[in-house]
C-alpha cells in the first residue's frame, strides 16, 4: 500500500507526575475516534476533577488507550525524563494490545491507518512511529488532551489510595506535589515509602 493510501491517525502522549517529590509517574496514550465529542477535552489541569473523571469515562469507552506507569524507585535510578518516556512507551505498548480489537469495534481496517504520535513537551519516546514533540501540546490538540486527562486522573487516584496508608504525609491534599507541608512533614518524619529519594526537599 502506498502512503497516498494510508489514513494518518494521530496517537496523543502525556504524562503526569514530574515535578512531584513522591509517587509514580504516569503516562497516557491515546487515539480519538472520529466521533469522539473533543468539546470535554480540555489541558487536564484546566478542568474540574468532576469534568476529568467524566472525560476520563468517555475516553475509555471510545478510545483507543493506553497507561504506562513508572514507580518511584525507577524514577531514582534513571532519572524523571527517562522514567517520564519509559512510561509514555509503555502506554502506547499497551494502547497498541487493544488496538485491533478497537479497530474491529469501529469498522477500521488496521492495514489502512499509518500512527504518528505528539508528545508535549520536548522529547519524544522511544516507540515505533513517527513522532514529534511540542511545548504545551496539552493544551492545543485532542488526543493530547486525553492522554493528559488519563494519566492526571489515574495517578491522583494512586495518590489518594497512598494517603490511606501513609496519612501523615498528606498526599490526598498536594499528591506528592513540592508544597511547604510535604516538605515539612518528610524533614519532621523523613521520607516516606513512596518517595523520590533523587529529588531536592
Amino acid at each position: 500500500m502506498s502512503n497516498q493510501d494510508s489514513k494518518i491517525i494521530t496517537v496523543g502522549f502525556d504524562e503526569a507526575g514530574r515535578g512531584p517529590l513522591a509517587g509514580p509517574v504516569i503516562a497516557g496514550a491515546v487515539i480519538l475516534p472520529g466521533d469522539f465529542p473533543i468539546e470535554i477535552l480540555n489541558d487536564s489541569k484546566k478542568l474540574s476533577e468532576k469534568k476529568r473523571e467524566t472525560a476520563e469515562m468517555i475516553i475509555k469507552e471510545k478510545a483507543c488507550w493506553g497507561i504506562g506507569l513508572v514507580d518511584h524507585a525507577t524514577i531514582d535510578r534513571i532519572n524523571i525524563l527517562q522514567a517520564s518516556m519509559l512510561a509514555m512507551k509503555i502506554a502506547f505498548e499497551n494502547m497498541m494490545e487493544k488496538f485491533p480489537q478497537w479497530c474491529k469495534k469501529n469498522n477500521i481496517d488496521c492495514e489502512e491507518l499509518e500512527l504518528n504520535g505528539i508528545t508535549d513537551g520536548t522529547k519524544c519516546p522511544d516507540v515505533p512511529i513517527i513522532c514529534r514533540c511540542e511545548p504545551k501540546a496539552d493544551g492545543k490538540y485532542q488526543p493530547v488532551m486525553a492522554a493528559s486527562i488519563l494519566a492526571k486522573v489515574c495517578r491522583d487516584r494512586i495518590m489518594l489510595e497512598m494517603d490511606k496508608k501513609y496519612p501523615e504525609y498528606g498526599y490526598a491534599k498536594h499528591k506528592g506535589y513540592p508544597t511547604s507541608d510535604h516538605k515539612a512533614a518528610c524533614r519532621k518524619i523523613g521520607p516516606s515509602p513512596i518517595q523520590r529519594l533523587s529529588f531536592k526537599y
